[in-house]
């Protein structure tokens, strides 16, 4: 990260979005499969508190939200040059860019222009999801939604760049479906999006934010299998309940959709600062990179890049290209007016609109 501070709010909350959320998953990956007594044992009772390898690797979470980003970032660019575009096709399209950095080949022919495909650092197997590897195998034509009945969580942890986006909501539910079919693997991602949108720019705060996204969606068909989680920790909030391995697991340990939102929301509403949420949402029985991720991204979108603790971000894996698709994530629809094609050819080659 550059050593001064983006000026521009909307960069720096965009950016303090994706690095933290990366940071969390990195934080969380070296636990994700360790009960709390293992993590106990191994780092002491205050948990995992730092990478404990010279470097924090980030996981199949942050890939797939890049190529998330990347998608929608080359769906604004033909919407844009051509007046016509169905954003899900095109994030599905870089999705299967994605499954090809895990060594596996899709069914239907995929680009591989643009150039996130480009960075061969993507192409390394980080504990890819069963769900989303099995649904993206089996595509046969971009927006073929999944037909599983998963409601996992491997959709809400790839849907923060839908938050910068106009519809949200609509546009991570639409983009989650893709993987994941039941309500609450996709709604889950809808809710998630649309808190995080909601706190652009600041003038709520995370509660309010996540309280009136619960009452816009209150009569969305499914919703019911997402919210009893998210007003569960509302609740605990309310109370005072401070977030703990126990209380953690009590929610389910994150594996899921609505239980990786919950405890990933209630670790940002709980903390004292960016590290103190994130270090407990990283600290449970369950799926701790997906927890941290979700936490981080809050946590870095609420108070900005600068409250990351810098080893940390000196220190992460990836940082460079997150750095970059949060950049291209606030530039590329500021900048790209479409009216006589491309603003620049930096910008098409970059993510060609198709």
């Amino acid at each position: 990260m550059d050593d001064e501070e983006p000026q521009h709010d909307r960069l720096r909350q965009i950016k303090g979005c994706l690095l933290g959320g990366a940071v969390g998953d990195a934080l969380g990956a070296p636990v994700e499969f360790m009960r709390w007594r293992e993590i106990e044992s191994c780092y002491g009772q205050a948990g995992l508190t730092e990478y404990p390898g010279p470097k924090g690797y980030v996981t199949d979470d942050t890939q797939m939200m890049l190529f998330t980003a990347e998608g929608l970032l080359r769906a604004a660019v033909r919407y844009a040059a051509k007046g016509i575009c169905h954003a899900p096709s095109v994030v599905h399209h870089a999705l299967l860019r994605w499954l090809i950095t895990q060594g596996e080949m899709p069914k239907c022919e995929v680009g591989r222009d643009g150039w996130l495909i480009g960075k061969r650092r993507l192409f390394s197997r980080r504990a890819p999801g069963n769900t989303c590897l099995s649904a993206l195998r089996a595509v046969e034509h971009f927006g073929q939604t999944a037909s599983n009945n998963s409601k996992g969580c491997g959709a809400v942890m790839r849907s923060a760049p839908c938050a910068f986006f106009g519809s949200p909501f609509n546009l991570a539910v639409e983009t989650a479906q893709l993987t994941h079919g039941h309500p609450a693997g996709y709604l889950s991602a809808g809710l998630f999006a649309d808190i995080l949108a909601r706190l652009l720019p600041a003038t709520m705060d995370l509660e309010a934010a996540t309280r009136l996204s619960l009452e816009t969606h209150v009569d969305t068909q499914g919703i019911e299998a997402v919210t009893p989680a998210i007003e569960r920790v509302l609740d605990l909030h309310r109370h005072g309940v401070m977030p703990d391995p126990t209380g953690i697991a009590n929610l389910g340990g994150g594996w899921v959709g609505e239980e990786a939102l919950a405890i990933g929301l209630w670790c940002a509403l709980a903390a004292r600062d960016f590290a103190h949420g994130v270090i407990m949402a990283v600290n449970h029985d369950g799926d701790s990179d997906s927890t941290g991720l979700i936490a981080g991204h809050l946590l870095g979108l609420i108070h900005g890049p600068k409250s990351i603790p810098a080893t940390w971000i000196k220190r992460l894996d990836l940082r460079d290209i997150v750095e970059q698709v949060a950049t291209d994530l606030e530039r590329v629809p500021r900048l790209y007016d479409g009216e006589d094609g491309p603003y620049d050819d930096e910008i098409w080659t970059r993510y060609p609109g198709w």
